[in-house]
């Protein structure tokens, strides 16, 4: 019989659908599961339902002889060697379009949270040290009027940027190739960096996208601009945010993901001046449910001998 391993608990109404199917491992751990027990547990199966917190190298691939397909319940893939899996005639996928909508959504909650310093007042009351209304209390910044830098122009940025005409925002872009955004201005990153009040990064981690945002592009930032990541973690420099943001060489910033997950730099945990949130972009019940389902649908497609309906 088929068998399928998978890496984390997925919603029950899929599962089902996986059984009715194959054979499925399923492990239950609450945190990802160790390399060791991966390479162990893949050795006679047919596919592999994985998350980003999984590292699929060549030694999970080598170590799985029949393997066929894997899938990523994430838009990402750079936890999986695609270039090794495919010399290997593995088919790899990933879950495109069903979080668009719920991450473009996340990004405006973090926009709004730090500019308005939601965060630090919501820190204010539950230390008990908050005195009653004042005038000068925590004041943030408006976003009318402002411009909203764009670093990447894919499906989720062009979602947000759908968004900042209700905001009364004008939209700025740059883009890895050329892409036209109507409604939006197209220019170079330095001069986004230059001219944006919020600066939002939705670039897919490669070698030209690591440590994007470094020292250097910080401190082309605005003082009164904000940094906004539901993007990859190691797109930023996260030492060199700490740097900026100690020194006020930028207003704040908010980061969904980080360089090392689950760590985080010490330096921001001490800062009141960034918003610091576990991953929840895609985090609603309908889209991780989603992203499940549609991982399972290229799995069972693959194993069936059609086309995968995403890949990679």
């Amino acid at each position: 019989m088929t068998k399928i391993l998978v890496t984390r608990r997925l919603p029950s109404s899929v599962i089902a659908k996986l059984k009715a199917a194959a054979e499925i491992d399923l492990y239950t751990g609450e945190a990802a599961i160790p390399p060791d027990e991966l390479r162990a547990r893949i050795a006679d199966k047919d596919a592999l339902v994985c998350l980003l917190t999984d590292t699929v190298d060549r030694s999970v691939i080598d170590a799985a002889p029949a393997l066929k397909a894997i899938a990523n319940v994430a838009v990402g893939y750079n936890n999986i060697d695609v270039a090794y899996a495919k010399s290997r005639g593995i088919v790899v996928t990933n879950t495109p379009d069903v979080l668009t909508e719920s991450v473009a959504d996340f990004t405006w909650a973090l926009i709004l949270a730090i500019t308005r310093r939601l965060s630090e007042g919501e820190r204010l009351v539950r230390r008990g040290e908050w005195k009653g209304w004042a005038l000068d209390l925590l004041l943030g910044t408006e976003l009318r009027g402002k411009q909203l830098g764009l670093v990447g122009v894919g499906r989720i940025g062009r979602a947000v940027a759908a968004r900042a005409g209700a905001f009364g925002m004008r939209v700025a872009y740059t883009a890895r190739s050329e892409t036209a955004l109507s409604g939006a201005e197209a220019m170079p990153l330095d001069r986004l960096l230059l001219t944006s009040d919020i600066v939002s990064l939705h670039v897919p981690l490669t070698p030209d996208t690591r440590s994007l945002i470094d020292k250097r592009a910080l401190a082309r930032m605005k003082r009164s601009a904000y940094l906004i990541n539901t993007a990859r973690g190691p797109v930023v420099d996260e030492e060199a945010l700490a740097w900026a943001l100690h020194h006020h060489l930028l207003a704040g910033a908010a980061l969904d993901v980080y360089e090392n997950e689950p760590a985080v730099h010490p330096d921001l945990l001490t800062l009141e001046n960034v918003l610091l949130v576990p991953h929840l972009g895609s985090g609603t019940t309908e889209t991780r449910t989603a992203m499940a389902d549609l991982a399972v649908e290229n799995v069972l497609a693959v194993l069936a001998g059609r086309p995968a309906l995403t890949p990679v």
